[in-house]
């Protein structure tokens, strides 16, 4: 059976935690530090830190904002439920956004409408990977916390002062006021665990400084974890040719028949961190097919805030719909060839 889901570990990677064990320093220390280091090369940010979960990131950004008591923070419907689950243990009330169907992201009307209810902050998450309008958001004069766990490395190309298109690229991450890059299992980038929190720029960063550098360290992200994080960002471009590879021969094999892909931007403007197919037929059909061909497919969204919260379901129909018929199909660079092609075949057949 091909499973839907597999981490990106390599030997590297775990040639990395093996010497972190040798060396017996598994805490925060050295490999967190160096982490850091390469997490600022990459997206170009401020300042970063590395923290043991993505919930314990969204404290330090509440802190930072020093966000009132019971504000609305908007949240999309198809954000990770924790993001809704988070937000209220802290004191704040969640606002959650319905989505476009086309691409699962919160449409600026939406964020609009948000605002007019009192939506104090926007926790943007960048779903399947797939980059929204950030100018569009920006014109809307709301504070932005980014979360790229699903689109870590996508980017946006850049205007001139006329408007035109430029060969310069701005990274997502680098658009908020504070963003949370989660390192969990089924994120682009893994360390088993984590998340690092970047202030993108200098400012956001002296702030955020100042309550980072008085964290206990049961905040901090272990350098075991980091060890792995550490070598998959360095790896992440061959790692995401690896993927976008896969991705496109998945895209073309699908056109075949009647089921949709979201619409991206497939030339940089997006990760290609799972393969999401929106179904014309029923999800139970498509996955006794698929089982029979050994091949595990899974709900996209069954652990988003739509599925926590069924209550939902009527201010927020095209996040239902979408959590009903959307599924993830395994693309991951461990496959092999002939699973690959196996997948393609199947992609092909879907009843």
């Amino acid at each position: 059976m091909i499973q839907t889901y597999s981490s990106t570990i390599r030997r590297k990677e775990m040639d990395a935690v093996l010497t972190c064990m040798v060396d017996e320093k598994i805490g925060p220390g050295e490999l967190n530090a160096r982490l850091i280091q390469q997490v600022k090369e990459f997206f170009k940010c401020d300042g970063a830190v590395a923290l043991r979960s993505p919930a314990i990131a969204l404290k330090y950004i509440l802190m930072s904002l020093d966000l009132e008591k019971a504000s609305k923070i908007m949240i999309s419907a198809l954000a990770p439920a924790w993001h809704y689950q988070v937000i209220e243990s802290l004191g704040y009330e969640p606002l959650v956004l319905d989505v476009s169907e086309t691409d699962g992201l919160v449409p600026v009307e939406q964020i609009q409408s948000g605002i007019q209810k009192g939506g104090r902050l926007l926790l943007l998450h960048e779903t399947e990977g797939i980059l929204p309008d950030f100018e569009a958001i920006a014109a809307l004069g709301i504070p932005v916390v980014e979360d790229i766990s699903q689109s870590a490395g996508a980017s946006v190309a850049l205007k001139d002062e006329n408007g035109n298109v430029t060969e310069e690229r701005k990274k997502a991450g680098l658009y908020g006021v504070f963003t949370i890059m989660g390192l969990e299992e089924h994120d682009v980038i893994t360390a088993g665990g984590g998340a690092v929190l970047m202030a993108p720029g200098r400012r956001e960063w002296i702030v955020l400084k100042k309550f980072t550098d008085e964290a206990p360290l049961t905040d901090l992200l272990p350098d075991i974890n980091c060890a792995l994080a550490w070598v998959q960002l360095k790896e992440f471009n061959r790692n995401e040719t690896t993927r976008k590879e896969i991705f496109n021969m998945y895209q073309h094999a699908s056109m075949i028949g009647r089921h949709k892909t979201f619409a991206r931007d497939m030339e940089g403007g997006s990760t290609m961190c799972s393969f999401p197919l929106i179904l014309s037929s029923s999800f139970k059909d498509v996955k006794s097919y698929t089982a029979r061909k050994d091949i595990e497919i899974s709900l996209a969204f069954e652990g988003s805030v739509i599925a926590l919260k069924d209550e939902l379901s009527e201010t927020c129909i095209h996040a239902k719909s979408l959590l009903l018929r959307t599924a993830h199909f395994p693309l991951y660079p461990r496959l092999t060839h002939v699973q690959t092609e196996k997948v393609v075949k199947v992609l092909g057949t879907l009843p």
